[in-house]
């Protein structure tokens, strides 16, 4: 009895603590996440700006109906899933090669937290002059050598990859640093007795520095899923979806019916879509990585 009676002592005063945090952070994200609710399910428009009368999934349905809806879905997991992959495998290989190098690893941290520092609206508005097809210096450099100009953001097949390139050149600097904290905190011994065993590099990278990294890299790429998923800076700066609607993602199809379209019901509709695929993305590989963790030997 004594037991329990501490253990529901300490268990009022955690939550007596923990209120004040939990009623600021339902104020500050709950109100905002139940109006957008609202909005998605009401008539609300820039014509029209009332939520009465509500419509119930009606703007879900709408949106749904649209094929531009579904291929900025398909879009969205095509640019997030390339982003992602290719963030982690440079990630991952300057980590290793900053793992050697020993004396100058700070200069080479402070260079990279350079890009990470960077707004993405500052970082697409240089590569959008650096970019530029008749005054942009990489055309410039590309007539030195002899070869033709690129209209890298006005092509429909060029501009999806390039906007993929600014992003990776931004966000891998972030990937580094996970990972690179990861390495660190990894322990010897295993590759002492690797070595002893006469394992090649490559076997203990793969036998044992990928396994013991896996939860810092799943932290990582979750991060980063997200962070793709919701992008909207540099489609807006860089191409405002085109052309047509090459480059056009979920969020700023979102935009684009709620500001560009007035319907401010089926961008909040298309928006609360978004939010529904992050959360269950983020429960999916979360509960897949915890899985692979209880699987994996310790």
């Amino acid at each position: 009895m004594k037991a329990s009676g501490r253990f529901d002592r300490e268990w009022r005063t955690g939550w007596a603590f923990a209120a004040p945090g939990l009623a600021l952070l339902a104020v500050v994200m709950g109100f905002p996440l139940g109006y957008s609710v609202l909005m998605a399910m009401s008539s609300l428009t820039l014509l029209k700006p009332s939520l009465l009368p509500f419509v119930g999934f009606d703007n879900f349905a709408v949106i749904f109906g649209d094929r531009l809806f579904w291929g900025a879905v398909l879009l969205t997991i095509r640019y997030s899933a390339v982003t992602v992959i290719g963030e982690f495998l440079v990630g991952l290989a300057i980590a290793l090669m900053l793992k050697r190098a020993v004396r100058t690893r700070p200069l080479y941290f402070g260079l990279l937290t350079i890009p990470m520092a960077m707004s993405p609206i500052s970082v697409a508005l240089v590569w959008k002059m650096l970019l530029q097809p008749n005054l942009g210096i990489v055309n410039h450099l590309l007539e030195t050598a002899g070869l033709p100009r690129v209209d890298w953001l006005g092509s429909a097949d060029l501009a999806l990859s390039t906007m993929v390139f600014v992003d990776i050149w931004q966000q891998t600097s972030f990937v580094v640093l996970l990972l690179a904290a990861g390495l660190a905190a990894l322990p010897k011994e295993p590759y002492e007795a690797a070595e002893v065993d006469g394992a090649t590099a490559l076997q203990q990278f793969f036998y044992i520095t990928l396994p013991m990294l896996r939860p810092v890299a799943g932290i990582a790429i979750i991060i980063q899923l997200i962070n793709e998923f919701r992008t909207y800076d540099l489609p807006y700066v860089l191409t405002r979806g085109g052309p047509g609607t090459s480059t056009e993602v979920l969020s700023y199809f979102a935009y684009r019916k709620a500001f560009l379209g007035l319907s401010l019901n089926q961008g909040a509709a298309a928006a609360f879509f978004l939010l529904l695929i992050i959360l269950l993305l983020t429960v999916v590989f979360f509960i897949r990585l915890e899985k692979a963790d209880a699987v994996t030997p310790h």
